[in-house]
């Protein structure tokens, strides 16, 4: 039997839509993206934005040409989403492009809706020249545990369950060893915390339907949830994560960076190759296996 999708991809798409323009998310991880771009010493003539939204290119207005970037190629599941410029329509788990043809791959806030995220590496990573990059930020960690915590529990008072309401997200530990799975040389994950604040849960509700970033699980609940759940909610969170009359939020950007395997790269040494011994670098006495070492002299504490 085959394993159901963990994401409705007609829901997501729906969800993508209702969004009217970039929001203050995208905004900020889609900067941050390209401050991280800036700061690669690399030219890379041949760019994909996949998963793309509209808003990515001003925020890459400055970093492209400074990386002699001269074609930027938008997927997007939706003609709807897409930028101005070369683009293509097409499910971005699924990706039309040739192996060995791009140079640089980047994705903002869209890769925590892949229903098959080690699948999708992969296919990036094929995507890629020899010493291409790989350029990816989104949502993941302990992102939204506040909202999740408190629907959780207004829904077991009022109705004795729990029905999935957020969507699980990838920890930061498992992040590079995903990059390592699909094929990345030098993968490095690491992760920002971004904490806004609202005047309501119910105001954190509607940005997150705005920004389409409701949930779309398959097996999440079809039938209508009781105002009482929302109401009983409204008052844990407030209550639990509330400040000055306004509520806090959090949001865990991960970010992923990894190069298509190449010769010239810096591998790791040979175990036993090392030229300059440990001791010497820390300027202390070297010690053999099963030696005793020497006491620690004490430090009173006041």
């Amino acid at each position: 039997m085959a394993e159901t999708a963990l994401f409705e991809g007609a829901s997501v798409r729906r969800n993508r839509r209702r969004v009217s323009a970039p929001n203050f998310m995208f905004d900020e991880v889609a900067a941050r993206l390209a401050d991280r771009l800036l700061d690669i010493q690399r030219k890379f003539p041949v760019a994909l934005d996949f998963g793309g939204r509209p808003g990515l290119d001003k925020h890459l207005a400055d970093a492209l040409p400074a990386r002699g970037i001269t074609t930027l190629c938008t997927l997007s599941d939706s003609a709807e989403r897409v930028s101005p410029g070369l683009c293509a329509v097409a499910d971005t788990e699924t990706l039309p492009v040739a192996n060995g043809q791009i140079d640089l791959a980047m994705s903002v806030m869209a890769l925590h809706w892949a229903n098959d995220l080690p699948g999708t590496l992969v296919q990036v990573r094929r995507t890629l020249k020899p010493d291409g990059l790989l350029l990816a930020a989104f949502l993941g960690g302990e992102t939204l545990f506040e909202l999740r915590e408190c629907l959780a529990a207004a829904e077991v008072e009022i109705s004795g369950g729990i029905s999935p309401r957020v969507s699980p997200f990838v920890d930061l530990r498992d992040a590079g060893g995903l990059l390592q799975r699909a094929g990345f040389a030098l993968p490095v994950a690491d992760q920002d915390r971004i904490a806004v604040t609202y005047e309501s849960p119910v105001a954190l509700m509607h940005d997150l339907r705005a920004m389409g970033e409701t949930n779309a699980l398959t097996q999440r609940r079809r039938s209508f949830t009781p105002r009482t759940v929302f109401a009983r909610a409204n008052e844990i969170y407030t209550e639990k994560y509330g400040d000055d009359g306004r509520i806090r939020a959090t949001f865990d950007v991960v970010y992923l960076t990894g190069w298509a395997p190449h010769e010239s790269q810096q591998k790791p040494m040979r175990p036993g190759s090392a030229t300059t011994r440990l001791a010497e670098a820390l300027d202390t006495e070297e010690q053999t296996t099963g030696d005793k070492a020497a006491p620690l002299p004490s430090k009173k504490i006041p």
